[in-house]
């Protein structure tokens, strides 16, 4: 068995040394596949090859190298495997020591000692052979269900994206998890302190600023204008005028128009009655008279100012009622003549036509952005305070009202269920794809050196239980047949 025991140690240096090699290899490898790849076609640093991933989608293999921890976990694990290995040895030099002594006859002891460092060997050579496996081939030899983490690398990546997504990202689970938060409480706390609404009122002015200086105003002027234009393209005018117009008349809306428009034209007649005059005679026939056209034209002027003025000192003059009568014609018109509402939307098409309408719908944006950046920068504006107010005030209602909590929790539960069920398989490709990108034999290195410790104490506890194992059955088996 100190045969057995330094076949073990030789075997364990055998390892490291081929981990030493493996890691030049693997760095060496990954340099040329890099630099023979750059020759073909450019990739990211730190990428050797693409393959299958197991979303269907091509996962890149990664050889990044160790890092300082990486490596001092690696020597740790090297202490650790001297460590089981010396076990191994130990219980081996007991067995061959014991078993020689019983054979000379020191006595019974010597049996249930060997017995002992027997049971011990084979424990610690089985747990040396499962730890090993989980890496790489014991020795070297094609036993089959060994090198599980190289060769089920992404079977095992798969395995823990289900995993995640079975019990992490399920509706219930989210669910249960936000409601034991308490968001809204919380939230509501927070925010009904003055110096966090301030916080929030001013982050949010910068990403409203930062948002609108992202924005080109000539895409969102024409946005903008598509949107006015489509929007008054699809609704028809002309009932809608017409009511509006009915309910003006109904209520005597127009005579203070009326009112305005006789008012003016008086003053304008007024002051023009030269022009009226000669407007009149100009239009007269050629072989008239000119006292004759001059006297027709006084007179003319002369009953268009009484007409006229009559018509604003009269509230009950009949060119008044007249209008009346001719605006509510027209409004019920407007609702019901489909000749005059198709006319009536042929003219709304040619106004939105013209480029002047467009340049004034598309100029509002300008004025409308410049108004809320200027409210954004200052501290003191409408806008903030405003924000501030409704923050604190919201602040104050979580705090103080349970139905307003409620209502919050379950936006945020709704939400968050809705995203983790509706995209959960995305989220878990990001594990499995993941793990799929990762070089086999990388990974396995860069997992022993982070548990490959923890995993030397199997080696150890094997030896030590499987001691005393061998001890108990030799123990119970010489009782039965004494």
């Amino acid at each position: 068995m100190c045969e057995g025991a330094a076949h073990g140690d030789r075997a364990s240096r055998d390892e490291d040394h081929r981990e030493e090699e493996g890691r030049s290899v693997t760095t060496k490898r990954g340099d040329r596949d890099v630099e023979e790849h750059a020759h073909a076609t450019p990739v990211p640093p730190g990428t050797s090859s693409v393959s299958q991933g197991p979303s269907g989608r091509p996962a890149r293999r990664f050889t990044t190298e160790f890092t300082a921890a990486d490596e001092e976990k690696q020597r740790g694990v090297r202490r650790m495997k001297l460590t089981a290995t010396a076990m191994l040895a130990l219980v081996a030099l007991v067995y061959a020591l014991t078993t020689w002594a019983e054979h000379s006859g020191a006595g019974s002891w010597a049996g249930y000692v060997a017995a002992a460092a027997e049971a011990g060997m084979v424990g610690a050579l089985a747990d040396w052979f499962a730890v090993t496996a989980l890496f790489r081939r014991p020795l070297g030899l094609p036993i089959p269900h060994t090198a599980i983490i190289p060769t089920k690398k992404d079977q095992l990546g798969v395995s823990l994206g289900e995993f995640v997504g079975e019990n992490f990202l399920s509706g219930d689970v989210v669910r249960d998890r936000l409601r034991s938060v308490g968001i809204a409480a919380r939230l509501g706390a927070w925010l009904a302190h003055p110096e966090h609404a301030d916080r929030v009122t001013a982050e949010l002015a910068t990403a409203l600023r930062g948002a609108l200086t992202v924005l080109r105003d000539s895409d969102v002027q024409a946005v903008v204008g598509e949107a006015v234009t489509r929007r008054a393209d699809a609704a028809e005018i002309a009932p809608g005028i017409g009511k509006m117009l009915e309910k003006v008349v109904a209520d005597g809306g127009h005579k203070r128009v009326v009112d305005l428009v006789c008012a003016r034209a008086h003053d304008w007649l007024v002051l023009h009655s030269d022009s009226v005059m000669d407007a009149v005679q100009g239009g007269a026939p050629g072989w008239t008279p000119r006292f004759v056209d001059k006297r027709v034209g006084e007179r003319v002027y002369k009953e268009l100012l009484r007409f006229v003025t009559e018509m604003r000192d009269m509230p009950q003059h009949p060119a008044r009622g007249a209008v009346d009568r001719f605006l509510r014609d027209f409004a019920g018109d407007l609702q019901k003549d489909s000749e005059t509402r198709a006319r009536v939307e042929r003219l709304k098409s040619e106004v939105l036509g013209r480029s002047e309408v467009q340049d004034l719908i598309a100029s509002t944006w300008a004025a409308v952005r410049s108004m809320i950046v200027a409210a954004a920068e200052d501290e003191r504006s409408e806008l903030r305070l405003r924000v501030r107010s409704s923050l604190l005030s919201l602040g104050r209602r979580m705090t103080q009202d349970r139905a307003v909590r409620l209502k919050v929790d379950g936006w945020v539960e709704g939400a968050a269920v809705y995203v983790v069920t509706t995209y959960r398989a995305e989220i878990t490709s990001l594990i499995t794809d993941t793990v799929a990108s990762w070089d086999a034999e990388h990974t396995s290195r860069k997992i022993e050196a982070h548990i490959g410790r923890d995993l030397q104490f199997i080696r150890i506890n094997g030896t030590v239980v499987g001691s005393l194992a061998g001890l108990l059955i030799y123990t119970v088996s010489r009782a039965l047949g004494a």
